[in-house]
């Protein structure tokens, strides 16, 4: 990701992640949440990996991942959306065809566990048979790389 294009995401995210300065503290910036919860989600690493990176504890990058995630989901609806034609879908099938060799392909699907604290009387729903309570994250992306 270019400079250019992480300050225009920045921008836009920024009336929906700003928080208030208060007397005890003053608030992360949006530049730095976006930048760890990216890094979290890209790497697939545990939360220690962008705390030691972005100089932010675990527990709080636990707390703002949802707001930043939903926030992104909030500004780039409109990007994030998927092919409603049936005319749309067959020029995602041409694309994987004709670029990757991948005939009839519509999306290149791949998931991540996102670790999370657990959620009060839910049992076992949430956990991951590798020790910590997660939810799967699942992307689709087209051939161009656009989720």
């Amino acid at each position: 990701m270019t400079p250019d294009l992480f300050q225009e995401i920045v921008e836009k995210l920024t009336p929906h992640l700003k928080k208030e300065t208060t007397f005890m503290r003053e608030p992360l910036e949006v530049g730095l949440k976006l930048a760890a919860i990216l890094r979290f989600l890209v790497t697939g690493n545990s939360y220690p990996s962008p705390q030691y990176s972005f100089r932010v504890e675990a527990s709080t990058i636990c707390k703002f991942l949802p707001e930043v995630c939903k926030a992104i989901i909030e500004v780039f609806k409109e990007v994030l959306s998927c092919p409603k034609t049936q005319e749309e879908w067959k020029e995602v099938a041409e694309m994987f065809s004709s670029r990757w060799n991948y005939h009839n392909c519509l999306g290149a699907l791949d998931g991540k566990h996102v670790p999370m604290k657990k959620p009060s009387k839910v049992g076992s729903l949430y956990y991951y048979y590798k020790g910590f309570h997660s939810i799967v994250l699942i992307a689709v992306a087209d051939a161009g790389y656009k989720f």
